[in-house]
């Protein structure tokens, strides 16, 4: 299995030492992404503990997941100890998109953290992401994994 990650939740010192003069290669302290390649179970045994963290912290503000895997179900929620009365599980409907369900979900700024599953995704939904994000003060973290999840 291969595992690729950039720091999640790095604060702004972190990624300036990172820094190679091009805003363009900085996405924001907001923005954080984890690739992963595997068989699906584990996977899932990978996000587990990072979605359990983020939904036990000390936070007012609720953990949302936009158009998780199928997987990822309320009783997969319940088995690996996520706390439930802070998630939001998102699904887009009728024509909305789940990009623009993502926007919508971090420009609000009703989460700490939106964690979405989009792969690829384009620079250009990077940047939409990102600014919506910044607008709501609201983290992003986007999980790529392979299609079979």
């Amino acid at each position: 299995m291969n595992v690729a990650m950039t720091p999640v939740f790095a604060t702004s010192t972190h990624k300036s030492q990172f820094k190679t003069g091009s805003t363009s290669d900085l996405y924001d302290d907001l923005f954080s992404e984890i690739t992963l390649a595997g068989q699906a179970q584990q996977c899932l045994q990978l996000i587990a503990p990072i979605l359990r963290d983020l939904s036990e912290g000390e936070h007012d503000r609720w953990l949302t997941l936009i158009s998780p895997p199928n997987q990822i179900t309320a009783q997969w929620l319940r088995d690996t100890g996520l706390n439930r009365e802070r998630i939001l599980v998102l699904h887009p409907s009728g024509l909305q998109s789940s990009l623009e369900l993502a926007q919508d979900a971090l420009r609000l700024g009703c989460s700490h953290t939106v964690v979405s599953w989009f792969n690829p995704l384009p620079y250009a939904a990077r940047n939409l992401l990102t600014t919506a994000a910044r607008m709501g003060s609201t983290q992003l973290l986007n999980i790529r994994q392979p299609s079979s999840i």
